[in-house]
């Protein structure tokens, strides 16, 4: 069973430790409903300037104050199979909710571990509707899981897990500005206080 899902999946090697540390929401986290900062502009998941990218608005989730939301109209160049969904697009639309999940509790962090169950076909001209819960914590590691479904939330059609680790954005990022599209913007962002 994928733990808080009650639905069971091909295979997982997922595990969420027993001793995780009690979860708090930073006090800064957006409200019930509203968008979540994205990460980059030039964010493939988030990033409203890049060019090829999923354009994801991820909202905090009104019924659970550790949950995130958003959806995804799955369009012709997302293709894979023939008139289906290409898997490591669905994949990044869930490294991309599940990555925004943490920032309710706090800075930010990595993914450094991540998995995903394909249940059922999902048609190119439909709208995925994706979800991402924290499990908890265990110092660094954030433990997340996500679903997806096409409208109907008990018939899922692809299940998500992830770990993430907190960083410190400026020393982890630093080496890496130079290749970015946006380059400097992000040095300019880094330099701040």
């Amino acid at each position: 069973m994928v733990r808080g899902l009650g639905y069971r999946c091909v295979k997982t090697s997922f595990v969420v430790p027993d001793d995780l540390d009690p979860l708090q929401r930073h006090p800064k986290a957006a409200g019930p409903g509203q968008p979540i900062r994205m990460h980059s502009p030039a964010c493939l998941g988030c990033g409203e300037a890049a060019p090829r990218g999923l354009h994801l608005v991820v909202r905090a989730a009104t019924d659970d104050e550790f949950a995130v939301e958003t959806v995804m109209p799955v369009e012709q160049w997302m293709e894979g199979g023939p008139g289906v969904i290409h898997g490591g697009v669905l994949s990044t639309a869930f490294d991309e909710v599940m990555s925004v999940a943490p920032l309710l509790v706090g800075p930010s962090a990595v993914t450094v571990h991540l998995e995903t169950d394909f249940i059922a076909p999902i048609t190119v001209g439909t709208t995925l509707h994706l979800r991402a819960r924290l499990l908890g914590r265990q110092r660094r590691k954030l433990y997340v899981e996500a679903s997806a479904h096409l409208g109907d939330p008990d018939a899922l059609v692809a299940v998500g897990h992830s770990i993430f680790v907190t960083v410190d954005a400026k020393a982890h990022f630093a080496d890496h500005v130079e290749n970015s599209a946006i380059g400097d913007e992000h040095k300019a962002r880094l330099s701040r206080p």
